[in-house]
């Protein structure tokens, strides 16, 4: 992929201009939009997320310089394009996205999600579940998400882990939430995920300092079987990423979004995904671009990625 038959601003909205043509079973990597946003709570917005982040993905380049990863000449890596949701029901957009993942997942393909609310890691995690069996997770996210219910709903943005944990899908000895934070709707909201064995780390441990020694932990955690990283734009401070929908302040920084997902290099990543991104609160599609970059960075920790001296 040279990218250079066509000026940046030309040519279709694929993830870094890819061709959008590849078959799933001729890929190793098959990266998919879900635009989804009718299971958030309040702010709506994020079912532009995957369109968003197409469009600034233009700006990336296909060699990583820092750590020399060459993901487009080591995988097969292609823009599948995107989960056909329903925008006036979310069981049917939940149905039908576990589907297009248990299709892609049929042709051994490991799946690069762009969000869509994070309700859509349910379904994806159910898919996984058929896969790989329990897949340990590295989740990164202001939140926990894992409300018992919302306005009565058991399945919303707010819900997934817990339904993940109820359904089997999750090895809870293998499961890490990095960066929560913010106010809570209880006193023991953080605790029910500690309680099924999941190391929840605050953003008050991670304030002030480099988060590698954190993220050679995780891998001892989290390593010995198929992983899932799962990366909610609100884990960052909304002075990187104000374009989504439930901001909180004193988050992470993008060095330590990018060490995060550096740091999970020689796991057995099996899928990632990159949620909550709305365009419409973004600052010169600020947001978005950064999700483009940590994507790109997440197909650059893939197992099989080369490295180019």
């Amino acid at each position: 992929m040279g990218g250079n038959e066509l000026p940046r601003f030309a040519g279709i909205t694929t993830f870094m201009r890819l061709p959008g043509s590849t078959p799933p079973a001729e890929l190793d990597v098959a990266i998919v939009g879900v635009p989804l946003d009718i299971g958030t709570s309040n702010r709506p917005g994020a079912r532009f997320g995957p369109r968003g982040i197409r469009e600034e993905s233009v700006l990336a380049r296909p060699y990583n310089m820092a750590t020399r990863a060459a993901p487009f000449d080591s995988l097969r890596i292609d823009d599948t394009g995107d989960v056909a949701t329903n925008p006036y029901n979310l069981a049917d957009s939940v149905a039908r996205i576990e589907a297009h993942f248990a299709e892609l997942l049929a042709h051994d393909v490991v799946t690069v999600a762009l969000g869509g609310d994070h309700t859509i890691v349910l379904p994806i995690l159910r898919a996984m579940r058929a896969k790989h069996g329990p897949v340990g997770v590295v989740h990164v996210d202001a939140h926990t998400d894992i409300n018992d219910e919302m306005f009565g709903e058991k399945i919303a943005h707010g819900t997934p882990f817990r339904r993940a944990v109820e359904e089997g899908l999750l090895d809870t000895s293998r499961v890490v939430q990095i960066g929560v934070r913010g106010t809570g709707y209880a006193a023991d909201d953080f605790d029910w995920s500690r309680q099924q064995g999941f190391r929840v780390v605050s953003i008050e441990e991670c304030w002030h300092r480099s988060l590698v020694p954190l993220m050679n932990e995780v891998q001892e955690q989290v390593g010995g079987g198929p992983v899932y990283l799962s990366f909610d734009i609100d884990g960052l401070d909304p002075a990187y990423a104000p374009g989504t929908g439930t901001p909180e302040i004193a988050g992470l920084t993008t060095p330590q979004a990018v060490e995060i997902i550096r740091g999970c290099a020689g796991l057995n990543l099996v899928g990632c995904d990159l949620v909550e991104v709305a365009p419409i609160y973004d600052v010169s599609g600020m947001t978005a671009h950064i999700a483009a970059d940590l994507v790109y960075e997440m197909l650059c920790a893939l197992p099989g990625v080369e490295k180019r001296d």
